[in-house]
């Protein structure tokens, strides 16, 4: 969600909305905002570090249907969440990055060109890397606005996205800015992941229902195991006992006969998951036509390993308690008595 999200501004002045006046919208009505006035706006504001504009234009691309979202950057959008596959981010005029699908319906690769038509006139850029981006069914180029200049294209729909300077706090940066930006119809808000916060809250939440059961069939399976083994075993656990072993010791005895097993469950399941996770998602990926970057797949780092490791060592104690505790429970007697 974070790597498709483009979310790494603090701050974000979103693209006009259409006007909606008593007349309706209308084509081609918009709230009138001069994406100039806006820059100017946010360069003065106290606090301001970086910032980037982004300007929406649809053309046309031989091959495709219908138009293509070209996002025309003016300032560095390097920082701005856009994660790549292959390749590299653009540095010059003429140059472009697209998503995995278009290269697919286009049947281009990094390092080639493609020419935007629907505008002025054509405009031809390289493509210098692939970029993760499935919005717009992966339809998109995104280049720098000095690339389409001779194209004079319309640059009404643009978005702002900006970082405060170091020890400005953003909440009262957003509330000083939207009293200059209130003239120019537009308003700021706080960047994130707010759209996507409820389905990753889902996700989350179902990933923790299904460990919780799974977690709970195998402790079941550990207790079915230990539970029929110390059945088999009462005499001689009777016999200990007698021996002088106390309640403290059989619970330890049969938590120790458990324990390897678990280590091993854990010490062999940990790299299958990893392994199958890394052959799993990339598959995913290339069912919808994406190709998903290293740092998408590589969530799982070596600090967080070992504790799921031990995660097999403590299920089996898990399961064992109760087999333990009949076991300690036992009459002496009544166990040796046991055939």
């Amino acid at each position: 969600m974070k790597a498709k999200a483009h979310d790494a501004a603090d701050v974000v002045v979103p693209a006009p909305m259409p006007d909606f006046g008593p007349g309706g919208p209308g084509p081609g009505k918009r709230s009138g905002a001069d994406p100039a006035a806006v820059a100017a706006a946010i360069e003065a504001a106290a606090g301001t570090g970086e910032y980037y504009r982004a300007a929406k234009v649809r053309a046309t691309v031989s091959g495709l249907n219908g138009t293509t979202d070209v996002i025309a950057f003016t300032g560095d959008a390097s920082w701005g969440g856009y994660t790549m596959v292959a390749g590299r981010w653009i540095d010059r005029p003429g140059e472009a990055v697209v998503p995995t699908p278009f290269l697919a319906a286009t049947g281009t690769r990094v390092g080639g060109t493609v020419t935007l038509n629907g505008l002025a006139e054509p405009v031809t850029v390289r493509i210098v890397g692939e970029v993760l981006d499935p919005r717009n069914d992966g339809m998109q180029v995104f280049t720098d606005a000095s690339t389409l200049a001779a194209a004079h294209p319309d640059l009404t729909e643009t978005s702002h996205h900006l970082v405060v300077a170091s020890g400005t706090e953003v909440a009262g940066y957003v509330d000083a800015l939207n009293k200059d930006l209130a003239p120019l119809g537009v308003t700021a808000r706080a960047g994130g992941l707010d759209g996507g916060s409820d389905m990753v809250v889902t996700l989350n939440t179902l990933s923790v229902i299904l460990t919780l059961m799974l977690v709970a069939v195998a402790a079941l399976g550990v207790l079915n195991g230990v539970l029929l083994d110390t059945r088999e075993r009462v005499r001689e656990i009777g016999v200990h006992k007698a021996l002088g072993m106390t309640p403290r010791q059989t619970i330890a005895m049969v938590l120790t006969s458990v324990s390897v097993t678990g280590l091993a469950a854990g010490g062999l399941g940990v790299p299958l998951g990893v392994t199958l996770h890394g052959r799993v998602l990339p598959a995913m990926g290339d069912s919808v036509g994406l190709r998903l970057p290293d740092s998408v797949i590589a969530v799982y780092h070596a600090a967080e390993l070992l504790p799921l490791a031990l995660g097999g060592l403590l299920i089996a104690v898990l399961g064992a308690l109760l087999p333990a505790g009949w076991a300690a429970g036992a009459r002496t007697a009544t166990a040796l008595r046991t055939e």
